[in-house]
């Protein structure tokens, strides 16, 4: 996510590290970096030219504090107005108050709008809140098996009723979910392949008749200043309250993050992440900003792990801290914790100073934990729990049963045995007066 105007921030960051002070003459420079590394994300010009003007107007009135080096200041500067551009603070779903609440989801088809529905209702889940999807798309062929099929896998009612008129359809689901005491309803609307005018007379009398509290736009974030423009369009229409953007995994160029808050005047709620049910953010404009500057999310990464540890886990960690041996069936744990997290890429890619030229260097292979895990589970209970027993002709055996060489299976008991010597250190020299707390530490372990 953001990789392309990462690269790019990173390297005006090093030139910045170095300045002994600030000068007319270098914040020219770096201001004119900045206005062409945000033109080629295809952020909107008339935005780039007001915090091009903003950044300039602060570096020069800027205070060269002693303690802090002036090329940090300035980068500072820079950090500050990217989290104001990005809507400044954290825009929650509204909650609260009478139920149920209801969100509407709109947007162009394509854009992701089923899936995001049902990362809605999961979210909320997570958060204690009960929802009910509803189908409310009944022109795109299987639009309602869809969303039910997503129901179902993350267990949230779906109300449908089949090709019906929308309208009718949400004003039966608000009664519905009134009857059962349901938190949130959430309408899936069918998209749009364009802005016309039936089409948008419809899910203006879905909200006059509904009169939803959450207007949500949803828009693809790898069409760049598209996705802006019609969110743009869109809340001309709708009193929009928020937009999230989709398909954020991929190498976009940012252009839509940064730019929609300023163009539609509402916040961005959540992004798209990844395509699993839990590929969903909260959007954070700190946190995003510390990501296109390449300053890390470290924060983020964190709570993936605590959303992501389970029982296992926990027991496996245990280990680690009172001494006792750790095994392959811990290891595989492990690897399966950091699978929930997401992919390699986007993992490391939240650590600060971490970019896309040094990500490329790890050679960060995504199928890697898939063959680790393959080949553990090719081994024998006896095996997995007494390593040191593999000796030839069993690692042939695990290498035949896995699909894997030999030499990954000897690379990978090597890694092994590297590990453990490691976590055994770990444990006497830094962990001793460590206890874990039911309600407390979260901690894992890298692979």
């Amino acid at each position: 996510m953001f990789d392309k105007i990462t690269d790019k921030f990173t390297t005006v960051f090093q030139s910045l590290r170095g300045l002994g002070k600030i000068t007319e003459t270098n914040i020219q420079t770096t201001v004119r970096d900045i206005r062409i590394i945000l033109l080629e994300a295809d952020v909107n010009y008339s935005i780039v030219k007001s915090f091009i003007e903003k950044v300039k107007t602060r570096a020069e009135g800027t205070k060269v504090i002693k303690s802090i080096k002036p090329g940090e200041q300035f980068i500072k500067i820079i950090h500050d107005e990217l989290i104001f551009l990005l809507g400044g603070t954290v825009s929650p779903l509204i909650s609260g108050g009478k139920k149920p609440k209801i969100i509407l989801l709109a947007g162009l088809q394509g854009s992701g709008k089923t899936t995001t529905a049902a990362k809605i209702a999961n979210y909320l889940k997570n958060k204690g809140c009960t929802s009910l999807l509803v189908a409310a798309d009944v022109y795109r062929p299987a639009a309602i098996e869809q969303l039910k099929t997503l129901g179902k896998q993350v267990d949230i009612p779906v109300f449908s009723l089949g090709k019906s008129d929308p309208v009718i359809i949400c004003k039966k689901a608000v009664s519905e979910a009134i009857s059962l005491g349901i938190d949130y309803v959430i309408f899936d609307t069918a998209g749009r392949f364009h802005l016309d005018g039936e089409m948008m007379e419809e899910i203006q009398s879905v909200h006059e008749k509904t009169h939803p509290d959450e207007v949500l736009f949803v828009v693809d974030g790898m069409t760049g200043q598209d996705a802006v423009n019609s969110a743009k369009i869109f809340s001309k229409t709708l009193s929009l309250t928020g937009t999230i953007l989709t398909k954020m995994e991929g190498d976009n160029r940012g252009g839509a993050a940064v730019s929609v808050t300023e163009v539609t005047g509402v916040p961005i709620k959540f992004l798209g992440v990844s395509e699993k049910i839990n590929g969903l953010e909260v959007f954070d404009p700190k946190r995003i900003a510390d990501r296109i500057l390449g300053l890390g999310d470290v924060v983020s990464l964190v709570e993936k792990a605590q959303e992501s540890i389970d029982k296992d886990n926990v027991q496996s960690i245990q280990k680690v801290l009172s001494g006792k041996e750790f095994d392959l069936n811990d290891f595989i744990s492990q690897i399966r914790q950091m699978k929930k997290m997401g992919s390699l890429t986007q993992i490391v890619g939240m650590l600060p100073g971490v970019n896309r030229k040094m990500m490329k260097k790890m050679n960060l292979n995504e199928k890697q934990l898939v063959w680790t895990e393959a080949i553990i589970q090719s081994m024998t209970v006896q095996e997995r729990c007494q390593p040191k027993i593999i000796n030839g002709s069993r690692r042939k055996r695990i290498a035949e049963g896995s699909g894997r060489t030999i030499q990954e299976v000897n690379k990978l008991i090597k890694e092994f045995f590297q590990i453990t010597k490691m976590m055994k250190q770990m444990s006497k020299k830094a962990f001793p007066q460590m206890r874990m707390k039911k309600s407390g530490l979260h901690f894992t372990t890298l692979n």
